[in-house]
């Protein structure tokens, strides 16, 4: 049975990857980390779209039945043309967000989000929530050091805390509990940011995104029903554009030895 893609700008995509096993453990999964550009947050929106379109052109080639942009920047600035593209569901992080939010906090008068630069412009959130609910502001917090600290394995040093220090005491000051992570790779230093911060609810998209995508292959009747049935996991391959120390030890962190393929591709930028 074909698998579903799933790519991200570099390892945070790796919390969706792991939230589609833990969900859908019977389905075949490819991971396209573009760990070679990133991050995707200080770009244009046009280098954004290039650089998912072409992502997409590779998933397609390994004949995915389904991709998640596991990427808020992609998910806020390429899924319209990742959609017009493509002849296949593509799933974004953002509405899934969203409702994870609605889900968590029941109501709420205010709430936040912090994402990188990109994401925080396009207001993407924004307009996902005014689409369910005008009553809650969202205050939006860019936060363009998070990714780089934590794709260079900082996530537990302690740079990493005054940087969050830095970005969050404003929601504290505001009385703001509950954050939105609006970039995949936020869950991973969300230990940290509870050790200073620990009255935060933080809403991690990455669960809520695994049962959009469940329904939404299940709607398609796309679900890989052989393994499903003969309670058979399915594989698991991971790309990257490089291979780095973090990527290694994050795939051990979430996967063990349970990775099928791990394998370094250079697309044609």
């Amino acid at each position: 049975m074909e698998p579903i893609g799933i790519f991200d700008s570099g390892l945070g995509g790796l919390t969706v990857l792991s939230a589609i096993r833990k969900k859908m453990p019977f389905e075949n999964l490819i991971y396209f980390g573009d760990t070679a550009r990133v991050p995707y947050g200080s770009k244009s929106k046009e280098t954004i779209i290039r650089y998912s379109l072409e992502i997409l052109d590779f998933l397609l080639k390994k004949n995915v039945k389904m991709v998640v942009v596991a990427c808020n920047t992609a998910s806020s600035h390429a899924l319209e043309s990742l959609r017009a593209k493509s002849p296949i569901p593509i799933i974004g992080v953002v509405e899934p967000g969203i409702d994870a939010l609605f889900r968590n906090t029941g109501i709420i008068k205010k709430a936040g989000v912090i994402a990188t630069r990109s994401t925080v412009n396009s207001h993407s959130y924004v307009h996902a929530l005014r689409k369910k609910n005008d009553d809650i502001f969202l205050y939006q917090k860019a936060c363009p050091l998070f990714v780089p600290l934590i794709e260079e394995g900082f996530a537990n040093k302690s740079v990493t805390e005054m940087v969050i220090r830095e970005y969050l005491e404003e929601f504290n000051r505001e009385d703001i509990r509950h954050i939105i992570l609006g970039c995949t790779h936020y869950p991973l230093i969300k230990e940290a940011i509870l050790r200073i911060y620990p009255h935060f609810e933080l809403i991690d998209s990455s669960t809520e995104t695994s049962e959009t995508v469940f329904r939404k292959a299940d709607e398609l009747n796309l679900l890989n029903e052989e393994n499903r049935s003969a309670g058979r996991n399915g594989s698991i391959e991971i790309y990257a554009s490089d291979l780095t120390e973090s990527l290694e030890e994050l795939r051990r962190m979430f996967f063990g030895e349970s990775i099928d393929k791990m394998e370094k591709v250079s697309l044609q930028w």
